[in-house]
């Protein structure tokens, strides 16, 4: 017969003591992020696991039913290139970004729009929660301007623009669908793809789409879900927490490079646009939303 005392055990091997000591170090945290709203962009590894998937979902659900009120913008830079290559559509990259074509756009808007969006709402529905799949077009979310880029020749030392074709960065952000969606039990899921003035399609970075979505909701946290721990130090040790000042110096020193430069550029972005904290998470941990939102040390890099 299991005990049921303070000590007794719990399920998982927990007592229920402890389980009231996690409990009592939570709430604090929930009550910090009562009605408040937090941006999560979702991606890498996480998005290509059911099982990261299915915890994922489940997080975010919980997170709606203690007053926080989540959004979410998905990535699926993996799933595009596989249904390209589908579609012996080629493709290349410059300076990190995917050179996109009106045939590839097109395909990017299927890929995102389509099926990643709506897999994340499902997986949201399965978790007991509601969902709606957008994309920057709906509601005239994101109007987005084409994005602009340019690289020194080496051997002339002259400047030359680099044509992306149609990859695009936000250019404004209205927010009145996703309050009105926000007011309700409904969680917002975002695809990346913005609209020009003109009506012209746009493959948005999914960082900067949630960085932008952050500011314009005043977003209390934007947490980055990524493939690392988050921002490493030059003996591979964890950061934990950085300024905008340090972040800039350890760009300029070489401490950060790689794909990590525009993610910490959207969180310097964001934070100097009004958002609290952003942070930048190992989207490989299961729960990791929650130990970094509802426990006291957090577990990521946070750039404030």
């Amino acid at each position: 017969m299991t005990e049921s005392g303070a000590g007794g055990a719990c399920g998982a091997g927990i007592t229920y003591e402890q389980k009231a000591q996690i409990l009592s170090e939570a709430l604090p945290f929930m009550q910090r992020y009562d009605g408040r709203t937090v941006v999560i962009k979702y991606g890498g590894h996480a998005m290509g696991s059911p099982d990261l998937a299915a915890k994922f979902a489940r997080d975010v659900v919980q997170l709606k039913q203690t007053g926080v009120n989540p959004i979410v913008v998905h990535g699926g830079g993996p799933q595009i290139g596989s249904m390209l290559e589908r579609l012996q559509i080629k493709t290349s990259f410059a300076d990190g970004l995917r050179v996109t074509d009106r045939e590839t756009v097109e395909v990017v808007e299927m890929v995102l729009a389509g099926s990643i969006n709506k897999q994340v709402v499902s997986a949201i529905h399965q978790a007991g929660g509601r969902a709606v799949g957008l994309s920057g077009k709906d509601g005239n979310l994101i109007e987005a301007r084409k994005i602009t880029r340019t690289r020194r020749d080496p051997e002339s030392q002259i400047e030359k623009i680099l044509d992306l074709g149609f990859v695009g960065e936000p250019e404004r952000i209205n927010p009145e669908i996703l309050t009105t969606i926000l007011g309700s039990a409904i969680i917002p899921v975002i695809a990346p793809i913005g609209v020009s003035k003109t009506g012209e399609t746009y493959n948005i970075n999914a960082d900067t789409v949630a960085g932008a979505i952050a500011v314009a909701m005043k977003a209390k946290r934007l947490l980055l879900l990524t493939d690392v721990t988050g921002v490493l130090d030059k003996d591979g040790e964890l950061i934990r927490e950085l300024t905008v000042a340090e972040a800039g110096r350890l760009i300029a020193n070489g401490t950060i490079s790689g794909g990590m430069i525009p993610k910490i550029e959207t969180a310097i972005q964001a934070v100097e646009g009004g958002v609290e904290g952003v942070v930048i998470l190992d989207g490989r941990v299961p729960h990791i939303v929650l130990l970094e939102l509802f426990t006291e040390h957090g577990v990521g890099t946070r750039v404030s």
